[in-house]
């Protein structure tokens, strides 16, 4: 007889009963989620989440007394697991993005719009999109909360400008799947790592501090002309690019209002050619999920200087196309799954030795051959120096 599969137990939270048992239908529907309780409002579902202890949550972001994102904020402080939000698709679509656009800097795995408003009798045409969200959400390693004490704590006096330079390309599914990666990463003694996550203007200043809260390593909003140092993470503000400029000895953040680059702004594609530029074989770059093909002329023109590309494999993106449209045009060294991102970049990055380092009488492409080598590390052929054509 075969192994009866494990059902994910979820707890569903909206104001309205008739909505609390159409998401319940629909999540139960694929015979992959259990639900194991209703909450009526952000208090409600506080008070159930100790005894219940749900793997998942599902939660509307307009309610009464305590609203989703409250309810979000206490989740990810006190019971950290993915959470999926439920956003009114209403007349003030401003307002919608906004609400969305906070619930992802404020750490949930992703958003789903119910189709006709607060009460919305067509649940049933976003099922798909819901299912889908829970299950990403499930792939998900576990979340954590912020380490006690972290920022408090003595930490390295990190100066000087950075050798190597790690790149990191997100969009939808980015916000949760940083929260994982950021916080994972150690002090680097010689790198900095630049991030453009797509996010709507004003909200990328409360994700950066929601990652400096999860993380060892200090994580901020760019500023423009901000010099680079070792050790930090540098978050591109909403609404600008971010490039690497200044003096080549002392590289710093360089923001600008350009057009749109495939309808976003910020977008990847600036930061990792312009990386690439200053460090060369010394940039490791990261595409993670999201939608589109930002990140990957980019990849190929860190590739192509002999630096490392790494993408985020199928099974755990919210959206694959990011990494799919990378991985055809740049090709990669390795696809990994998200809980391993971290770790490969910290793998990669030991590997970008600087030049004074370097095996006499080798060119940084010989010496990096050598590495991987003895590395075995798989790779996917890099590309030529010639750069796609659009």
């Amino acid at each position: 007889m075969a192994a009866e599969r494990v059902r994910r137990r979820v707890l569903v939270v909206d104001d309205s009963a008739f909505m609390r048992r159409l998401v319940s239908d629909l999540v139960a529907s694929s015979g992959e989620f259990e639900v194991v309780g209703t909450a009526c409002d952000g208090m409600d579902a506080l008070r159930q989440l100790p005894t219940l202890d749900p793997e998942l949550v599902t939660l509307d972001i307009d309610m009464p007394q305590v609203d989703g994102l409250a309810c979000l904020d206490r989740i990810m402080r006190d019971w950290p697991r993915p959470v999926v939000m439920l956003s009114a698709d209403g007349s003030d679509a401003g307002a919608d993005v906004t609400r969305r656009a906070l619930a992802l800097a404020r750490g949930a795995a992703g958003c789903v719009r119910k189709p006709s408003g607060p009460i919305s009798l067509d649940l049933e045409l976003v099922r798909d999109q819901l299912l889908a969200a829970l299950r990403a959400a499930a792939a998900m390693p576990p979340v954590r909360g912020a380490p006690a004490g972290l920022h408090g704590a003595a930490t390295p006096a990190l100066s000087g400008a950075p050798r190597a330079l790690v790149c990191i390309a997100s969009s939808t599914g980015g916000p949760a799947a940083l929260t994982q990666v950021i916080p994972a990463l150690p002090w680097f003694e010689q790198a900095a790592v630049l991030v453009v996550q797509h996010m709507p203007v004003g909200f990328t200043a409360s994700f950066a501090r929601r990652l400096h809260t999860l993380s060892r390593v200090p994580v901020h909003e760019a500023r423009h002309g901000e010099p680079l140092r070792v050790g930090h993470v540098y978050l591109a503000p909403g609404g600008v690019h971010m490039r690497v400029g200044g003096p080549r000895h002392a590289p710093e953040t360089w923001l600008n209002e350009e057009p749109p680059l495939w309808g976003v702004r910020p977008a990847a594609d600036p930061l990792f050619t312009s990386a690439a530029d200053y460090v060369g074989a010394a940039c490791v770059g990261v595409v993670l999920t999201g939608m589109g093909r930002d990140g990957a002329d980019g990849l190929h023109a860190v590739r192509a200087a002999g630096g490392i590309g790494i993408v985020q494999d199928r099974a755990t993106c919210v959206v694959d196309s990011m990494p799919e449209s990378a991985l055809r045009i740049a090709g990669a060294d390795e696809i990994v799954a998200l809980p391993d991102v971290a770790s490969a970049i910290v793998r990669h990055l030991a590997t970008r030795v600087p030049r004074d380092r370097m095996m006499p009488d080798r060119t940084p492409r010989d010496h990096e051959a050598v590495v991987r080598d003895r590395l075995g590390v798989g790779t996917v052929p890099r590309p030529d120096s010639v750069p796609p054509s659009r």
